[in-house]
């Protein structure tokens, strides 16, 4: 009996000592290390979030939020021609910041919103690339939404309106910033000096985490400089070592001029992209209502923008394939989201009422797509296999071509509670007589989703 029980407190001894070897695995500052990190789990089951484009830029709100560089360091025509027509001689881009009065700014509304649209996580521009921070940075004087404009915490004050709704948090920041005479220096080393680094980046990229606490850090603005020069190997083993949020916090992969779409943690690549097959690493799509600007354009006009069956089929294509969906909307100077956006997310969430279930928590199926009979999008989520279609057949029967049915298959369409009738096809697919609906009983008005059990 005693034999028995030192052998049973070996066992916990050794499961003891295991488990906290896995809890203090540390990461090294190299990419091989780095990369093995698992991506915390709610990036994957959230699929669709909310993005902000909003700073200085949103003033003149001309062109694109890039307004700075294409007028002063790139000298476009079209943006020195709008200053010229619109402003006096002398006047200077810091000229803009007292204007950035974000007077409107409501984060509970901002947050109702995000929320109503169906979003589960919102990244907002703490700091785009022309150094304006969103927060009272310290080591960005005068040049901050606390010295100057709205005199207000933006990245705080939406933080908690956010977080009151159980939704996650992310801030965008920029690495570069493009007039900073630091920065300026620097590049023009080489990069062999890191004055910028360690006088800006990397104090800003601390700050944010450890007085925000934010879920998750989706780095830009790395296109110029190498790993070595940003340290952000180094800043990323902090993180996920000793950080506040090392357990929680998910990256994107825009750390260094050769890391897109090869390391870091979850896959950007490149502004709106879109794989023709099925990754074998975690993704998002990032793209904006306002196809010409991230930010908010005066100009813009109602055809230029994205409509709603566009933006629907884009989040279904990217959750098909395993990726997350951030859809951008650039909010106005004085802290208003245009009637216009506002509708669209509305939509988007009014369709996700209904048809989430095949969206939230989903995994990407065996196939992910069919077009031979119209476009059909699959997803898996559970033991339950999810088919969105855009077409609805005259005839109300559609053709499902993937689907290898049993004995035992149901269908059923979300939003309509009976079963539907099926019939197999040869060599495999199966039939499904669709429901005789009218106008204002259909579940949705673009796109439909058949909830599809038993079926392999």
């Amino acid at each position: 009996m005693e034999l028995y029980v030192w052998r049973i407190v070996g066992v916990l001894v050794f499961t003891v000592c295991l488990g906290f070897a896995r809890e203090v695995k540390r990461y090294t500052p190299d990419w091989k290390s780095l990369d093995s990190r698992p991506l915390p789990a709610w990036f994957d089951e959230a699929k669709f979030g909310v993005f902000l484009h909003w700073g200085v830029f949103s003033v003149p709100s001309f062109g694109s939020e890039w307004f700075w560089w294409h007028w002063q360091g790139e000298k476009q025509h079209a943006y020195v021609d709008f200053m010229n027509r619109n402003y006096p001689p002398g006047f200077t881009y810091a000229d803009f910041a007292p204007q950035f009065t974000a007077e409107f700014f409501d984060p509970d509304s901002w947050a109702d919103l995000f929320q109503a649209a169906g979003a589960k996580y919102v990244v907002l521009t703490t700091k785009h690339h022309e150094g304006f921070t969103n927060w009272g940075s310290n080591v960005s004087w005068n040049w901050n939404s606390m010295d100057t404009g709205p005199h207000r915490d933006l990245v705080g004050d939406l933080g908690a309106a956010i977080r009151k709704r159980n939704l996650y948090y992310g801030v965008y920041h920029s690495m570069l910033e493009w007039f900073n005479p630091l920065y300026v220096q620097d590049k023009s080393s080489g990069f062999k000096t890191q004055n910028f680094v360690f006088g800006k980046t990397l104090p800003e990229l601390v700050d944010l985490v450890q007085r925000y606490k934010p879920d998750l850090i989706w780095s830009d603005g790395d296109w110029e400089g190498p790993a070595e020069y940003w340290h952000s190997r180094e800043f990323l083993a902090w993180l996920y070592n000793d950080s506040p949020i090392k357990d929680k916090v998910v990256v994107n992969d825009r750390w260094c001029n050769n890391c897109s779409c090869h390391h870091g943690g979850y896959y950007n690549c490149a502004d709106k992209y879109k794989p023709g097959t099925l990754p074998d690493h975690k993704w998002e799509m990032c793209t904006s209502i306002d196809p010409y600007s991230w930010g908010y354009r005066r100009n813009m006009r109602v055809s230029d923008l994205m409509d709603v069956p566009s933006i629907l089929k884009e989040l279904v294509q990217t959750v098909c394939f395993g990726g997350n969906y951030l859809l951008n909307v650039g909010p106005t100077k004085d802290g208003m989201i245009a009637p216009i956006f506002q509708e669209r997310l509305l939509d988007v969430g009014r369709w996700l009422k209904v048809n989430g279930e095949a969206i939230y928590g989903s995994k990407p199926w065996r196939v992910q797509m069919d077009n031979s009979t119209g476009i059909i999008w699959y997803t898996l989520r559970k033991s339950f296999v999810y088919a969105v279609f855009a077409n609805w057949p005259a005839n109300n029967t559609l053709e499902i071509p993937s689907p290898k049915s049993t004995p035992n298959t149901n269908v059923t369409m979300l939003g309509v509670p009976q079963l539907l009738k099926w019939k197999p096809s040869k060599p495999q697919g199966i039939v499904v007589q669709l429901p005789i609906l009218t106008q204002s009983t259909l579940p949705s008005k673009i796109l439909w989703t058949l909830k599809l059990e038993n079926i392999s």
